[in-house]
């Protein structure tokens, strides 16, 4: 496999790891000690660890879909403003199922080292989100 750009990495983020939820992505993409923030206040330090967070995720929201609106490169940098939407039919933190559609904003920030994401800082409208959810 020839090696991928980091803008190719970014975009099988999103579309293979998370749209199409193929988790042997996650070996394909990460870092063995990849870093992770989400602005679900949740950080969590290598590969098995962010399965677990995309379980989580995927089990109150398991059609949620992220699309690239911005994609801004420099170095061994990627920040992507990005749109999630998706159906929030599964328990997620406190709340319950609510049966509604989802649609928030956010911001990813994205490092590299030698061809592999290394480090995902994500920032979303929590505000936007917690509103959605109840």
């Amino acid at each position: 496999m020839k090696k991928l750009t980091n803008k190719e990495l970014v975009k099988l983020y999103y579309n293979e790891l998370w749209n199409k939820q193929n988790r042997d992505y996650i070996d394909i993409l990460f870092d063995d000690n990849i870093t992770f923030h989400g602005s679900l206040d949740i950080s969590v330090v290598g590969k098995e660890n962010f399965k677990e967070y995309m379980n989580t995720i995927l089990t109150g929201i398991p059609n949620l879909f992220h699309s690239i609106i911005t994609m801004v490169c420099e170095d061994d940098t990627i920040a992507v403003k990005a749109l999630y939407n998706g159906r929030h039919t599964g328990k997620l933190f406190n709340y319950e199922a609510s049966n509604n559609k989802i649609v928030y904003n956010g911001a990813s920030f994205f490092k590299f080292k030698d061809g592999k994401i290394i480090d995902i800082w994500v920032l979303g409208d929590l505000n936007s989100l917690t509103k959605q959810l109840s």
